[in-house]
């Protein structure tokens, strides 16, 4: 692992940031960290490229246990690289913003114009090569900023939020460029975002913090449909949350859950006895939503009620059917116009038992902080 860190905690006065961070970083990987606002996130990067001290813990930065060598921060930190959320550029033309990091490092003159050029050129700026970073947009002074870190070939590239509050077009050209250093470069990229489709578009893991401790990590498609507690679904938009009992647990990992009175089929074993309350979570993109007779389907689970709510969030729509209990569909526009779905509408919905995730009461955290 390139990164290894464990039981990481920070404090500042009475106020406890981190509680007990652990996390494991494998090299050339590209690894999310999402999480709400205020949840520790930039300041577990701070600690991981050596801007400050955590209070306690343990961290290992290629393969050197760095928090007892403090002497040597200066050195591994050069391997290192970190943008902020906010563009930092100095009062200086770009190629001055863009080269400073090596002539600090006493990089040649030659080395140094061949570099800033082809940088400047893969993030699209070296027309503006000449102007005053100052003088340029702010998605392109976010892109003066990461040439400026890119350019020293950092081995472990820290992004904290990097396009928070940028365009569309400035967004997506400062991912290709992080995706393109990882592909061709094979640079370890650690990304922090409260963006999760940023979180799933970058990273080939994500990890979730919230309350100063990362609660799950694992692959996003992983992490988005089986959340480990009930903290995460509500973060990572979880449409559906049901309150429910294990009934039985069937042969083959099959599990039927009391919903209301109803009965539910989940693809998978309960988290222990009969009887035992747990939560249903699933997603609305794998919920079906149809009118008049019910089509035939292979899902498990078939349900009749009638439409109780209709939320539009381009291009999709929310759709909240009371079954006996309220169940949300997320389809497309056009799908709910040639529908014609209205509130009062009779309609059926189908999910099938592999799409249903349980997880047992004592693992919700709590509210969140």
């Amino acid at each position: 692992m390139i990164i290894e860190a464990h039981d990481i905690t920070k404090e500042y006065g009475d106020q406890r940031v981190l509680d007990g961070v652990s996390l494991a970083v494998e090299e050339g990987e590209v690894l999310g960290i999402i999480g709400p606002s205020g949840s520790g996130k930039s300041t577990f990067l701070r600690i991981l490229d050596l801007i400050e001290a955590p209070t306690s813990g343990e961290l290992s930065l290629f393969g050197e246990d760095v928090l007892s060598m403090q002497n040597r921060w200066l050195e591994i930190r050069r391997r290192m690289g970190m943008l902020f959320q906010k563009p930092i550029v100095f009062n200086a033309s770009v190629y001055d913003n863009v080269a400073m990091g090596m002539r600090y490092r006493s990089e040649n003159r030659a080395e140094i114009d061949r570099r800033v050029q082809e940088t400047l050129e893969a993030v699209g700026l070296s027309r503006y090569i000449k102007s005053s970073a100052r003088d340029l947009s702010g998605g392109e002074q976010q892109r003066v900023a990461l040439s400026r870190v890119i350019v020293t070939e950092p081995e472990i590239l820290f992004l904290d939020e990097p396009t928070a509050n940028l365009d569309p077009a400035s967004t997506a050209t400062i991912e290709e460029m992080v995706l393109r250093l990882n592909r061709e470069r094979g640079t370890t990229i650690v990304v922090n975002t409260h963006d999760m489709l940023q979180g799933q578009r970058l990273s080939q893991r994500v990890g979730v913090m919230i309350a100063g401790d990362i609660m799950q990590v694992g692959k996003p498609k992983e992490v988005f449909n089986n959340p480990a507690n009930l903290q995460i679904a509500r973060f990572v938009g979880v449409d559906n949350i049901l309150s429910g009992r294990v009934a039985s647990a069937e042969p083959g990992g099959l599990t039927v859950i009391e919903v209301q009175g109803n009965r539910l089929e989940v693809a998978e074993p309960p988290p222990d006895g009969k009887g035992r309350a747990v939560k249903v979570v699933f997603r609305g993109e794998d919920v079906t939503i149809g009118v008049g007779e019910t089509a035939t389907t292979s899902a498990r689970n078939v349900f009749s009620g009638s439409i109780t709510g209709i939320e539009s969030t381009a291009p999709f729509v929310g759709v909240t059917v009371d079954c006996g209990f309220p169940v949300t569909a997320l389809v497309t526009a056009r799908s709910a116009d040639s529908m014609d779905l209205e509130a009062g509408k009779e309609v059926w919905v189908s999910f099938k038992a592999s799409a249903l995730h349980l997880i047992a009461e004592e693992q919700d955290g709590g509210d969140e902080r």
